[in-house]
């Protein structure tokens, strides 16, 4: 399981960095299967398994930062059998799975209050916490229209508009990512997910900075929801995935160099707010 979870990731597969960093937690559950002489054994099979994992995308941070924390809490777990260990890794895995989802969830409840009846909404790529707020926005009550920018080039945001179709009370409208600036117009806010946050600046699915760039010069606020995990601090780096050419064409690029950066840097500036399970914070 844990040598296909890294082929998923490394592919993206699964595009919310949220349900990424589940998936990989819950993948090391593999290793209570594993035979290890000493808890010391046991420890390194731990280490060298996330590490896999983490290496698997070096761009999303909560999988940084719950497989440190999974390493951290076998570790400190200062087991005295190996079936201790096994236990430790169980228990920290439900724990990091647990406030993953249960952060996600709380920080959309935040968010949908933000949302009144009869909004007219914006939101780019496919993020699972922004779905989440859709879901309490609806949940509430209250009826939205929502543009969808198609999020090339992999068209997350098709997704995204197959899935708030679904829901009652969400009109909803597919639109190209080039099109977003002629209907901000008539959008009250930009709803974002984000993959992290450091320093000043949101790191998101590409595309995020043009429509929150956008949003800015026609003064539609802008807010960006995730849990706190996703603010890191050291001990992480971002490091920019490229996907392939054939994403963006299929036909040989002959002359010319096809650049596919799979995120990009969005200034805290630019943003109204950021959502999190603890707090609307306003910049």
């Amino acid at each position: 399981m844990i040598d296909e979870t890294v082929r998923e990731i490394e592919e993206m597969q699964t595009q919310s960095s949220s349900i990424v960093a589940v998936k990989a937690a819950k993948a090391l559950r593999e290793l209570t299967e594993r035979e290890c002489h000493t808890v010391e054994d046991f420890n390194r099979v731990v280490e060298r398994n996330s590490s896999a994992l983490q290496r698997a995308n070096r761009s999303h941070a909560p999988l940084y930062t719950t497989q440190q924390r999974i390493v951290e809490a076998v570790k400190e777990s200062d087991a005295d059998s190996v079936e201790e260990a096994k236990t430790a890794l169980v228990e920290a895995i439900e724990a990091v799975v647990e406030e993953v989802e249960s952060s996600k969830q709380r920080a959309a409840e935040r968010a949908a209050e933000l949302v009144d009846d009869g909004d007219v909404l914006l939101t780019h790529e496919n993020s699972s916490t922004v779905m989440a707020t859709f879901d309490e926005v609806v949940g509430a009550g209250k009826e939205v229209e929502t543009f969808v920018t198609e999020s090339r080039p992999r068209f997350l945001g098709r997704k995204t508009a197959r899935q708030l179709a679904e829901r009652d009370g969400v009109a909803t409208t597919l639109i190209t990512d080039g099109a977003a600036g002629h209907y901000l117009e008539e959008v009250d806010r930009v709803l974002v997910g984000m993959n992290c946050v450091i320093d000043d600046v949101v790191y998101n699915r590409i595309g995020t900075h043009s429509v929150v760039a956008s949003a800015a010069s026609h003064g539609v606020p802008v807010t960006v929801v995730g849990s706190s995990s996703k603010f890191i601090g050291s001990g992480f780096t971002f490091e920019n995935t490229f996907r392939p050419a054939s994403e963006v064409m299929l036909e040989p690029a002959e002359g010319f160099e096809v650049a596919n950066p799979g995120y990009d840097a969005t200034p805290t500036r630019l943003i109204d707010s950021v959502v999190t399970e603890n707090a609307v914070m306003e910049f």
